[in-house]
């Protein structure tokens, strides 16, 4: 990978950072929003309360997701300080620019992660 590529592939990352913690505000809020009763409501039906529910429950899974994207961001961003990004974590071996390219927060080669997936089977 050249420096270009380098480069690139960490501008990607920072922006990715950037708009996953705004993203995480963003659910965290619409989380905060739907503990509020429903307004101009006496007593709210059971389809009301389920739909609640069902709206809490997609809004903190939303969350989780958006949670566990910014951690992979995160560690691929702590890589380009010690410069192993880029680096395959399971066998040592460059990652590979188009696969980093498709996924910049890729922790392993492309032949890693189909055994890692392989396996999960």
């Amino acid at each position: 990978m050249n420096d270009q590529q380098w480069h690139e592939l960490q501008e990607r990352l920072t922006q990715a950072h950037a708009a996953l913690l705004s993203q995480l505000a963003d659910d965290l809020d619409r989380t905060t929003d739907l503990r509020l009763p429903l307004p101009h409501v006496a007593e709210a039906s059971p389809a009301d309360n389920a739909s609640q529910r069902a709206l809490h429950s997609a809004v903190h899974e939303a969350a989780t997701l958006t949670a566990r994207r910014l951690d992979l961001v995160r560690h691929a961003l702590a890589r380009f300080d010690d410069a192993s990004y880029g680096l395959c974590e399971s066998c040592g071996e460059p990652t590979g620019y188009s696969r980093l390219a498709a996924c910049p927060e890729a922790r392993c080669c492309i032949q890693c992660q189909t055994r890692l997936e392989r396996g999960r089977r």
